[in-house]
């Protein structure tokens, strides 16, 4: 029977962590990215546009992310199409963050007081001039925090590609377990690992808001 290590242990989930690292980023840059598109799209003032994003958020932050990984991943597969686990995670927390980062940005768009639309429209700038050079700025400060903190639910919600077979940190430390039969140690330096993933970015949200707070005064 082979033995392993504290050493052998770690290694392997440090491995692993690295395609969580590389997931959430991905999940994170590409939420963001379409989460600012329909952003934009919202604040057109379309009705339809409006009606349609906010029915888009409702159904991914009303259903849980792990029963959409499971609709990405195996009811593709119905229709003919075939895809990978890599894939469907990215997909799905793209449209998971997505979803949470567009309502989390309006709601710092509409911090910004009403007057600052209509001075820059008194000025005559455009939707578009109006949001760059005003609005956007603004909500930005507001924004900044809480886009941050998001980003540590990102990282935890990487734990569910595991269900697919994708192989991260906790699919890794699942596959460990059972060849050492180590669980309470495994499963431990998971925590650890997650944790000092997540704590850092934690702490990096609460010195912005802090900041920016202050900066307000």
């Amino acid at each position: 029977m082979v033995e392993f290590t504290l050493w052998d242990i770690l290694r392997n989930l440090l491995l692993a962590a690295r395609w969580t690292v590389v997931l959430s980023l991905i999940a994170f840059a590409g939420g963001g990215a379409v989460g600012l598109v329909l952003l934009v799209l919202r604040l057109t003032g379309n009705r339809v546009a409006d009606a349609a994003i906010g029915a888009y958020v409702q159904l991914f932050q009303g259903t849980p992310l792990l029963m959409q990984l499971f609709l990405l991943y195996f009811g593709i597969a119905l229709f003919g199409v075939e895809t990978s686990p890599w894939m469907a995670a990215c997909v799905a927390l793209i449209l998971y963050a997505s979803a949470y980062l567009t309502e989390i940005w309006r709601g710092c768009v509409a911090a910004v007081p009403r007057g600052q639309w209509e001075a820059s429209a008194s000025l005559a700038l455009g939707f578009g001039q109006q949001l760059a050079h005003v609005v956007l700025p603004q909500a930005l400060r507001i924004a900044v925090p809480p886009t941050v903190g998001f980003l540590v639910q990102v990282v935890k919600g990487t734990a569910l590609a595991s269900v697919i077979g994708f192989v991260e940190l906790t699919k890794a430390g699942g596959m460990i377990a059972n060849v050492t039969y180590e669980p309470l140690l495994v499963y431990g330096c998971v925590a650890l690992i997650y944790f000092a993933l997540c704590f850092p970015i934690s702490l990096y949200a609460g010195s912005l808001e802090r900041k920016l707070h202050v900066g307000r005064r």
